[in-house]
């Protein structure tokens, strides 16, 4: 029971072993992770379309859930971007401009994305994030970046711009209002902006956020800009969210079910890279069904108080690692502090700019569009890169939700055609050695006129066995001379099924038709058993296996030169 609590409980160990000096280290990140998330908080919040508070509200019980239940020890769980542009994208059709609306469609959003997530945990189905691949994420997220960006030039410009996640009619929604900018708002938005690069370049471990808060408040208070039009976050509620169970609605979950499938890939996706990160930079492991558990459990809790949809953030992780974090107290004291920002401090955010939040978004996610990647894949694998330009130009173009799923799309589809249109190399033999190497790769190789060699460098399935079948009968009609022998290196098959055993039945008496013996060489265990269970080995010929690709190739061209 006991060992199964602290499986289940991963704090339980770390709690019963903390040792006295990680807490300098824990105590300096949680608080420098807490100075941070405040404006993050309150700004990727407001990104949401929700009142800042909420995004205090997910900083505090989610932060705490997730320490006590995680294997990470540094990564940072809380309000992003990426989640809270999906967010807006999924509750902002349902609310219909109401308030109060869209915060309970936003904490019942929570409630779906934890279950989800959780039944994924506890089911071990930790692997479904494997059809998200790298490209597919870095092209989502570039273009996520630049539609969470640019969706803030209403509050960076001072002008109402209709809510829109296609980048095109932001675009144009923010040209139709050039003339009405104001002027004031526009200045403290790009003053925060250079400010926040400039402090980032000099010092990175320094609150830059947390700098042009206070600053940009201070500014508008003494000079009375918000009477000018500067539009401020307005009264913060004090006090923390009280706990209540999310208001069920059968029709707005249904509506919202695929926002939530996302988030919960996306956000764990994102999640776990970062995790995995820096457990390896710091040398231990952590659990993906365990970390799925964990975001699950502390997005369920999120949307008993009042929060919206949470993970762990790239930023804040780095700051909580370089400030020292060693185990997850490190989290829990961040949690403390936003606790007491809630109780004590909302009253200071009264003259807080709207552009002051905008301007740390901004700088937080254009950052995410990922050239880098761009140019790596278009040197290793344009494949690749091809997935990664289709997703993003989905994901601008068609929408948040239509993008990721254009992106697993691509992917599965290019995976299906890939191991349809498997490759398959003609060997040859590297003179003097019994060395077979691919004859379109290496020069000046040994090749017998009559005695094909071939290697399928895939499983033999049914999606490719037809493929494989026409691909070997191509060979024998296109030889220069008439074949006498085909072998076959096996090696790389690992997997063969009933489809494509019954097309090796074919392939042999079609072979044997026109006089042309068919060979094997390094079949796999389990593919063998699937040929003596089938009868293959012994319609085929006992003698027509070997455990080495030389010997199979002597054999073949010994046969033939007997049978002459």
């Amino acid at each position: 029971m006991q060992s199964w609590l602290y499986k289940f409980i991963p704090a339980l160990s770390w709690m019963s072993n903390y040792k006295k000096e990680n807490l300098k280290g824990d105590l300096t990140a949680g608080l420098t992770v807490g100075v941070m998330l405040v404006p993050q908080g309150m700004a990727y919040a407001m990104l949401a379309g929700l009142p800042p508070i909420i995004g205090l509200y997910a900083s505090v019980v989610p932060v705490l859930i997730y320490a006590l239940l995680g294997t990470s020890n540094q990564l940072a769980v809380g309000p992003v971007a990426i989640v809270s542009l999906m967010t807006a994208a999924g509750v902002g059709t349902l609310a219909n401009g109401s308030v109060e609306a869209y915060i309970v469609y936003a904490v019942l959003l929570s409630l779906m994305v934890g279950g989800m997530q959780l039944f994924m945990g506890l089911g071990r189905f930790g692997f479904l994030v494997n059809f998200l691949s790298h490209p597919v994420i870095s092209g989502f997220t570039s273009a996520a970046a630049l539609i969470i960006g640019l969706s803030q030039l209403k509050h960076l410009l001072g002008v109402d711009i209709s809510r829109s996640h296609h980048i095109h009619e932001i675009l144009y929604n923010a040209w139709l209002q050039i003339s009405d900018v104001h002027l004031a708002t526009l200045i403290i938005g790009i003053a925060s902006i250079v400010t926040l690069l400039f402090v980032k370049k000099i010092k990175p471990m320094f609150p830059g956020a947390l700098l042009v808060v206070v600053l940009s408040t201070l500014a508008v208070w003494a000079m009375g800009l918000d009477q000018s039009g500067v539009k401020i976050v307005g009264d913060v509620p004090a006090g923390l969210s009280s706990f209540s169970f999310p208001t069920w609605n059968l029709e707005a979950m249904s509506a919202l079910l695929p926002t939530a499938l996302a988030i919960s890939m996306v956000g764990f996706m994102e999640s776990i890279s970062v995790a995995k990160a820096f457990a390896r930079r710091n040398r231990y492991d952590v659990n993906p069904n365990q970390e799925l558990i964990a975001l699950g459990a502390a997005n369920i809790a999120s949307s008993f108080f009042k929060g919206y949809p949470v993970t762990g953030g790239f930023s804040r992780t780095a700051v909580n690692d370089q400030a020292g974090a060693n185990t997850p107290l490190a989290s829990i004291i961040t949690a403390i502090l936003i606790a007491i920002v809630l109780l004590f401090l909302t009253p200071l955010f009264y003259y807080l700019p709207k552009a002051v939040l905008a301007a740390i978004i901004m700088t937080a996610v254009f950052g995410l569009v990922d050239i880098k990647e761009i140019k790596h894949l278009n040197q290793v694998k344009r494949s690749d890169l091809t997935m990664l330009l289709i997703t993003f130009f989905a994901t601008l173009t068609l929408g948040i939700e239509m993008g990721i799923l254009t992106g697993v799309a691509v992917s599965l589809l290019w995976f299906v055609v890939k191991t349809t249109r498997p490759h398959v190399a003609v060997l040859g033999q590297i003179p003097g050695t019994d060395t077979f190497k691919n004859i379109d790769r290496v020069p000046d190789l040994k090749v017998e006129d009559d005695v094909l060699v071939l290697r399928v460098d895939a499983q033999f399935y049914f999606g490719n066995a037809s493929f494989l079948k026409d691909l070997v009968k191509s060979h024998v009609t296109n030889a220069k001379t008439k074949l006498k022998a085909i072998v076959i290196e096996a090696a790389s098959i690992n997997q063969l099924d009933a489809s494509a055993d019954a097309v090796l039945h074919e392939l042999h008496e079609e072979l044997a038709a026109a006089n042309i013996k068919l060979y094997f060489a390094n079949v796999k265990g389990p593919v063998m058993d699937v040929m003596q269970r089938s009868g293959f080995d012994k319609k085929l010929g006992i003698d027509h296996f070997f455990l080495d690709l030389m010997d199979a190739v002597n054999n073949a061209k010994n046969r033939q030169l007997a049978a002459v």
